[in-house]
């Protein structure tokens, strides 16, 4: 932020300087101003998103591309349309992602690099399949998690309260999963052996860790599932 700060004072100095040459040619200083609000908008949106702030670096990016890329006349605030290009897109590469911003609509889309879902589009794949992206990611790749919540916020707003839900559904008062869902995690029925369980475990873990492109969070909950299963026998 102190960075964008200095960028911002050293704006407002050279308007100043381009301010005193009054007798300057009107169209030559807008565009002078207009130029440099651009590259100052863009170097803040380069900084916001080194720094894992996508949301914010999608606006600036936008701005400052439309500063960029407008003609020669400046925005009216006034009740005017201002003009833009249209079609123009942004970019975000991460581990898990490669996202899309257009900057018409405000739109998101994307494809997954990594993980189970690996080649999918986002748009082709269910709300709950994006959460359980979302998941994996959250402590492995935080800008992948960013995206995603900014994703699943424009395209499925509830989709906090439905995970919160589901989870707190199939747990007890003090967070602990339950058997019945331990069951469900595995495909088992109760009643099942030990020796059931412990290969059912066995089983899923070849199918879904994460060193086979499977998913982080589906991996510890059957991890999860197999110690709440076998323990209780204890």
């Amino acid at each position: 932020m102190q960075f964008f700060l200095l960028g911002l004072a050293a704006l407002v100095l050279a308007l100043l300087v381009i301010g005193g040459f009054t007798r300057a040619n009107p169209t030559i200083m807008a565009r002078q101003i207009r130029l440099a609000g651009g590259a100052l908008a863009l170097g803040a949106a380069t900084l916001f998103l080194v720094r894992g702030m996508p949301g914010p670096a999608a606006l600036l990016g936008a701005l400052g591309s439309w500063l960029l890329g407008s003609g020669s006349g400046v925005p009216s605030w006034g009740g005017g349309a201002a003009k833009k290009t249209p079609g123009q897109t942004s970019t975000v590469t991460t581990d898990h992602l490669e996202m899309e911003l257009d900057h018409d609509s405000g739109g998101m889309s994307g494809k997954v690099l990594k993980g189970m879902f690996a080649g999918h589009d986002l748009d082709s794949l269910k709300p709950m399949e994006v959460a359980l992206l979302w998941h994996d990611c959250r402590f492995i790749d935080p800008q992948s998690a960013q995206l995603l919540e900014a994703y699943l916020d424009r395209a499925h707003p509830t989709w906090r309260d439905d995970v919160a839900r589901g989870e707190r559904a199939m747990r007890d008062h003090e967070g602990r999963m339950q058997p019945a869902e331990a069951y469900e995690i595995l495909g088992l029925k109760p009643g099942a052996t030990d020796e059931d369980i412990r290969r059912a475990h066995r089983d899923l873990m070849l199918k879904l860790h994460p060193d086979r492109g499977g998913s982080t969070y589906l991996a510890a909950q059957v991890n999860e599932a197999k110690d709440v299963l076998l323990n209780q026998r204890g």
